[in-house]
Order: C-alpha cells, then structure tokens, then sequence
C-alpha cells in the first residue's frame, strides 16, 4: 500500500470517473503554492497514479526539502522558482501588452510576474501548462485576481465565477448519482439576473461534460413557481427564463424558480408541483447570491460530511481551480484532476496558442 494511502479517500463517484480519464490524458498541473507539504503530497499521488504532471512553484531547495522529509520521489515533478525561471522577461514582455491592449501600463512588470499566482496564470495563458490549482495558503481575492489580470475570459460569458462540485454517496437525493454542482460558491455577492443565467448555462455545460449525460439544472429561491411574490423570486424566475432561451441548441434542462427540496426531493417536488412533469433529482443548483451558496457548500461538508472539489473557476478561456485554506490532500488532487478533465476539453476546443489577447 502507497504510503500516501492515509492521506486520501478511495476515489468516489466523481473521481473515480475523472481519475480513469486522465489516465489517458495526463494533464501538467501549476500549484503556484508549492511549498506546502500538501502540495507536495499531491503532487507525488499525481505521479503515482499516473493522471497529470505536476509542476509546483517556489523556493527549489525548500520543495525539495520537503519531498526528503515525507520520503517521497521527485520523479516527473517540475518545480520552478518563478524570479530564477527562464520565461520572466517573456512573460514581463507580454504582461507589458496586455495592460497596454487594457489602455493601463505597469510600473514594473517583471515584479509583479515573479509573485508565484501571477506567474501561474501567466503559464496557464500562454500554454506553458494546462490548469492552475490555487489558494491553499492565501485569501481568495489574490487568487482570483491574479486569473482575471492575466487570463482571457470567455467573450460570451458576462462574468467570471465559480462553481463546486459536491460528493455524498451516503446522502439522499444529492443529485441523481450522488454528485451535485453548486454555483456561485466563490466570487459575485449579488448576481445580476443576465450573470445567474449565464450561471445556469455555463455550469450546466460543466455538469454535461462531467456526467457525460443531459444535466438537469436548476435555479433556487425561497419560493416555488410563483408561491410568493418577493423581488428576489422574481428575479431568479427572469434568470430561468433567459437561462432557457439560451440552451435551445444544448442538452441541458432548465428549471426554476424552486426551493431547494422541491429541486432535490421528488417527493417533495409532488406535493408542491401535482400537476408538473416529473423529474428526477437536480444536478446542478444555480443560488440567488453567493451568501446562500457559500453557506449551503459550506454545511453540506462539515455537517453532512460531503466531499467538496473546487471552487471550479468558471469564464475563462483556461481552467483553473481554487482550493480553501482549510483543503485536505483529498479536496486539491480531486480538484486537480477535474481541472485536468477541463483541460482536456479546452484542448479538443482550441487549436494551441489560438486564445490570445
């Protein structure tokens, strides 16, 4: 038995799909944070398990102090100290031209690509490696704000946000597989109708390639189809509504406003809803503001002890993931790999070098 075995739970319904995926297509990982002993233990699961190249930022010798002192192999482990690294001129050079095509100019581009997020996200733009996981020892804000300064967003895409990807096997009616994605759990406070719809579709998207079937997507409220008659319910029945005009050509299914049980519960759903279709558990939960979807992510793990992976960030032209500072080794390999399955995606949808600035 791998003597990293203590440290990581026997893949689930969601890994264990994404895991056998990437066995195929390995993917090279950028852990901007790489000197932490979590890190460091994922990175070398990574390599064991054969899903992805891990390539880990910072100080050389403290990385490879750490590898020592856990007994684990350096094998297909890239470590870079990004002031030492020889892309920093380039990627000064072409932070130079992003801010001039944003009409902004740097002080002193080459110090603000040696911080380890910045150069991340620079790699990440540019090819140099396939996904950035993240935020495992900083505040998310320096995180975020380090992809959206230096990676292209999705042009139809009205704002950039994050989505989780929730695992209970032993809970009822968590999705129809026990696998549920919640959206926005990381970045916008108060969504506009227009970006909870664009929630709706993009993390639909997500939820069909994960699941490899039509994903049942649906838009929460404290009421159920006109059971009252607040702004805020009105509000998501306006996103339902638009988010639906915009998936005529995808196998995606929309549905709201609801509550929570009525999306989750069939049961539930019946005696609410007599009249309507039937449907089955919801796949992905689309919330009226980042309070309500934080808070509900938050308590399905430490109360039900759900498996949480993400936050998946969602509107950029790359993928990439940031992870809590409280992450598990389990949380960041699972997070790492379903970055690595977006990967795989973004490669099949864009030529090499095609999404520039």
């Amino acid at each position: 038995m791998s003597q990293l075995s203590e440290y990581f739970s026997e893949p689930n319904a969601f890994t264990a799909m994404i895991f056998e995926k990437l066995k195929d297509h390995p993917k090279r990982i950028v852990f901007p944070e790489g000197e932490d002993v979590r890190i460091v233990r994922v990175a070398a699961r990574m390599v064991e398990m054969e899903i992805g190249v891990p390539i880990l930022l910072g100080d050389e010798s403290r990385i490879i102090s750490l590898f020592e002192k856990e007994g684990l192999s350096l094998d297909f482990v890239r470590i870079i100290n990004p002031s030492k690294s020889s892309d920093l001129s380039l990627f000064a050079k072409r932070l130079e031209k992003i801010e001039r095509y944003r009409g902004l100019s740097l002080t002193n581009a080459t110090e603000t690509v040696t911080k380890p997020h910045r150069y991340a996200a620079m790699m990440l733009q540019y090819s140099h490696c396939d996904a950035v996981v993240g935020g495992n020892q900083v505040i998310p804000g320096l995180f975020y704000r380090s992809l959206l300064q230096m990676v292209k967003p999705l042009a139809n895409v009205p704002r950039v946000f994050s989505a989780a990807v929730v695992v209970g096997d032993h809970l009822d009616h968590l999705g129809s597989e026990g696998i549920l994605f919640l959206a926005d759990t990381g970045m916008n406070p108060a969504p506009l109708t227009t970006e909870l719809a664009s929630f709706a579709v993009e993390t639909g998207k997500v939820a069909r390639h994960y699941l490899g079937r039509r994903p049942r997507v649906v838009l929460l409220s404290h009421s159920t189809k006109g059971s009252s008659n607040a702004d805020s319910a009105r509000r998501m029945e306006a996103a339902t509504a638009l988010a639906k005009s915009q998936v005529s050509d995808l196998d995606i299914e929309i549905d709201g406003e609801l509550q929570a049980d009525v999306a989750l519960d069939p049961l539930a759903a019946e005696v609410k809803l007599p009249e309507a279709e039937r449907h089955g558990s919801a796949d992905v939960l689309v919330f009226p503001n980042l309070d309500a979807s934080h808070i509900s992510m938050k308590l399905l793990q430490h109360v039900a002890g759900a498996q949480i992976y993400g936050h998946l960030v969602m509107g950029l032209t790359r993928p990439a993931a940031q992870v809590p500072r409280t992450a598990t080794e389990e949380m960041i390999l699972g997070t790492a790999a379903a970055v690595g399955l977006e990967a795989v995606k973004t490669h099949e949808l864009y030529a090499v070098g095609e999404i520039t600035w």
